[in-house]
């Protein structure tokens, strides 16, 4: 039997998606020790390999087929565009992604004005004004603090995530429009869905009826 290797998000999005993993009988115990150095941790028994990477690298790595599963959030999934199937939405890490800026700025929405969009995600914030709204826009990609962008005004407005709104409303922007809801997903690398279909449907039906309750 071949190992299944999972490519988990570094930070809370792994913290939860272990915790749910062990609910349905996968542990990884080598994945508690705080101090380990070890980049690959492994469950002999099942013959399964987990290893963390940072957010916009799982796609990449289950599209390759060097992760067979991985598990990102669906902002990630999106903005990298790569070939994977999502199968399972996982129910945590919710947040949504909207359009936010200084309250005035809904006009210039309003109107279809050629206005500046300064985001971290390109692909998503191109897809929304060009494809949804039909609306021609100056797409600046940043790295850093979105929120900074129409404060000194660099843009009208940002394409971020928001998850309680507090950042925005600290700094005297709000939402103007959601662009799409979002949480972290199951995805799965096609050839490896054929391959091992048995032992990755065994998962995705164990993981629905956690999530279900059924």
């Amino acid at each position: 039997m071949r190992y299944l290797t999972f490519a988990l998000t570094k930070g809370r999005l792994a913290s939860s998606t272990i915790e749910m993993l062990e609910k349905i009988g996968i542990t990884c115990e080598e994945m508690k020790d705080k101090d380990s150095r070890k980049l690959i941790f492994v469950n002999e028994e099942l013959k399964l390999k987990f290893f963390l990477a940072k957010g916009p690298d799982v796609p990449t790595y289950v599209e390759y087929g060097a992760a067979d599963i991985g598990v990102a959030g669906r902002d990630t999934i999106i903005e990298e565009g790569r070939k994977v199937h999502e199968v399972l939405d996982l129910g945590f890490g919710k947040c949504r992604m909207c359009v936010c800026g200084h309250e005035d700025a809904a006009e210039l929405m309003k109107h279809h004005e050629l206005i500046r969009v300064a985001t971290k995600y390109p692909k998503i914030a191109k897809d929304y004004f060009y494809n949804k709204r039909h609306q021609t826009v100056e797409i600046i990609k940043m790295n850093g603090s979105i929120e900074l962008a129409p404060i000194v005004g660099l843009s009208e407005v940002i394409v971020d995530i928001v998850e309680t709104g507090s950042t925005l409303k600290e700094n005297g922007l709000v939402v103007l429009e959601e662009v799409c809801p979002l949480s972290a997903r199951m995805i799965v690398n096609p050839v490896s869905m054929r391959m091992e279909n048995e032992r990755i449907k065994k998962l995705i039906t164990d993981l629905r009826t956690l999530l279900t309750g059924e």
